[in-house]
């Protein structure tokens, strides 16, 4: 039935770049054999919406090009009008990070954009939030179950005395305790937490729920000039599982009253930190949703935010084209060294690149891990990379960072949000009900079918780029006034809505003990 419904569509297919000998289908449920498209391209087999049919005869062991790169070479002659899936692909070799170009297209300032600006909840340190949520962190796992059981009797017997304050987030996690606190690659976990409690969404009012006995010391995690911020379970002065409940109520009632003071206030666009991540990625997704990011992407450089993007193993195909963006030296040698520290990652681990791509991906017509990042870079506009991230360290800067993290969407999000980021804008192919209690989610469907279909869960629509309907301009824009809405509290994505939201999740890099 499916496939009956696009034969009485015009067919149609999306040629990227004058370099490709492949295209994709665009018709919603796929194409039969025999459709013929404008130029005369027939069809010889049924072919996927968004998965790939070859242009011209392709040769055995000949490149296969889309973005106007290799995504592979071809196992067997390929003829004009069959469908390419990736048992017809095998991939090229990553990038040699040795041989890169590093700053030799570094692009020109974009001119800037005045005049826009968003209502956000300035802080004493300058930062700017888009959320006022109370933020209770804790120290060790051992006591998530009891910040849980607080954060239930918080939101039910206090929040509603508080009527400014959004809400209250546990940062839980599996960390803390049975760790190697001293080994070098804790420093990403313990960073991690230490920059989450500075996220401007909690104002700065974060409270510490601890056991008393673990390895990672509360103190660890109070910002600097917070006193007074730690509950410890083991405190002698507690007598009984509800004194100790009552403790961390009062510290947050505490809290609560300073972050109900909290107004919002108008404040310039380049007060903004947005993170850009996909997920659930498929063959549209560099062709829509993360063209529109980019243009958004780099409206918002324009006006002088802050924006990063990340998922090293999905921009490591394609580390070529971005170390050539760096501003300078420094930063093209820091996306090395990120690229190089995951490589050796994954190694140790018995991983390669090749473990990124996902079943959905696949069926979403994407072949390997080389095409998903030609497509996941887009998101990153053109703007010039101005700095570089290690996992969880904080931003400092303005304009694009690259900010390393790895794909999961969980984990990428967990360290976003501990650079700073305070509102992400999320695109997918397949779709996901992914969100961060923490910050606001804008979610990008790639195409219109999935934003009808989950009209509920997706925010924008930028499948409308690929029907002709909408330029990638145009839906850029539109995106860019979204986030500014969303920023200000005047828009409510779905997720927020629904209350949907993911546990934060900590990388781990170090062993357990």
């Amino acid at each position: 039935m499916d496939q009956d419904v696009a034969a009485k569509e015009q067919p149609r297919y999306i040629k990227l770049n004058e370099r490709d000998n492949v295209a994709i289908v665009v018709n919603d449920f796929g194409l039969p054999a025999g459709s013929r498209f404008a130029d005369g391209l027939t069809l010889r087999a049924f072919v996927p919406q968004g998965h790939k049919t070859a242009l011209v005869d392709i040769a055995q062991d000949q490149p296969i090009i889309r973005y106007g790169e290799i995504i592979g070479h071809a196992l067997s002659p390929i003829f004009a009008g069959e469908w390419v899936d990736e048992a017809r692909i095998r991939m090229p070799e990553a990038p040699d990070l040795d041989k890169l170009e590093i700053s030799t297209a570094v692009p020109a300032p974009l001119p800037p954009l005045d005049g826009f600006t968003f209502e956000g909840y300035r802080n004493p340190d300058g930062s700017v939030g888009t959320k006022n949520i109370l933020g209770i962190s804790s120290s060790v796992q051992c006591v998530k179950g009891t910040m849980e059981y607080a954060v239930k009797r918080i939101r039910a017997e206090l929040l509603p005395k508080y009527p400014a304050v959004d809400d209250v987030v546990p940062l839980t996690h599996a960390y803390g305790c049975g760790v190697a606190i001293n080994a070098p690659d804790a420093v990403v976990p313990i960073r991690t937490l230490q920059n989450l409690a500075l996220n401007p969404n909690f104002g700065g009012e974060i409270l510490v729920v601890g056991l008393g006995c673990e390895k990672l010391a509360p103190e660890r995690l109070v910002p600097e000039g917070v006193s007074d911020a730690i509950v410890r379970m083991q405190d002698e002065a507690f007598d009984g599982f509800g004194a100790i409940v009552d403790a961390i109520m009062t510290q947050a009632e505490a809290r609560l009253k300073v972050l109900n003071a909290r107004k919002r206030e108008t404040c310039p666009a380049s007060d903004l930190v947005i993170g850009l991540q996909c997920g659930g990625s498929d063959a549209f997704s560099g062709v829509t949703a993360n063209p529109a990011v980019g243009f958004a992407a780099d409206l918002l450089v324009r006006a002088g935010a802050t924006v990063m993007f990340s998922e090293v193993t999905e921009v490591r195909d394609a580390i070529q084209l971005l170390t050539r963006r760096a501003i300078n030296q420094d930063v093209g040698r820091a996306l090395v060294r990120e690229m190089a520290w995951y490589d050796s990652y994954l190694a140790r681990g018995g991983a390669d690149r090749s473990a990124n791509t996902t079943p959905g991906n696949k069926k979403g017509g994407l072949a390997n891990i080389v095409e998903k990042s030609l497509g996941s870079i887009v998101k990153s506009g053109s703007s010039a990379i101005t700095g570089v991230l290690s996992p969880g360290e904080k931003a400092t800067q303005k304009g694009m960072l690259f900010a390393a993290t790895p794909a999961s969407d969980f984990i990428c999000g967990t360290l976003q949000l501990a650079s700073g980021m305070t509102l992400q804008v999320f695109t997918t192919g397949r779709g996901t009900p992914y969100g961060l209690a923490a910050a606001p989610v804008i979610k990008v469907a790639t195409r219109s079918e999935l934003a009808r279909r989950w009209k509920d869960l997706i925010d924008f629509d930028a499948g409308s780029i690929a029907t002709g309907t909408k330029t990638i301009e145009e839906c850029g824009w539109d995106l860019f006034r979204l986030i500014l809405d969303v920023a200000s509290g005047r828009t409510k994505p779905w997720s927020d809505r629904w209350g949907i939201h993911n546990d934060l999740t900590l990388f781990n890099p170090a062993p357990v003990t």
